[in-house]
């Protein structure tokens, strides 16, 4: 799997997540709080769109991820 795709699984994950942990009607609900995770996640989403700049792609390079051009 390469660093974007792994991005968008990551994201998605910690979405979900949150939201099922901070919204009330949820089985899984434990404290609103959680919200304000989901949109830390959208706001690094959003600011990494325009200036290409994301921390959990660093961390995965370093890891040894490949990135998109090496994929085939």
């Amino acid at each position: 799997m390469t660093i974007d795709r792994l991005i968008r699984v990551f994201a998605g994950a910690f979405v979900l997540i949150s939201l099922a942990l901070g919204v009330q009607g949820s089985p899984l609900f434990v404290n609103a709080n959680f919200l304000w995770f989901t949109a830390f996640v959208g706001a690094n989403l959003f600011q990494s769109g325009f200036t290409n700049i994301c921390p959990l792609a660093s961390i995965l390079r370093r890891l040894g991820v490949r990135s998109e051009e090496c994929a085939v």
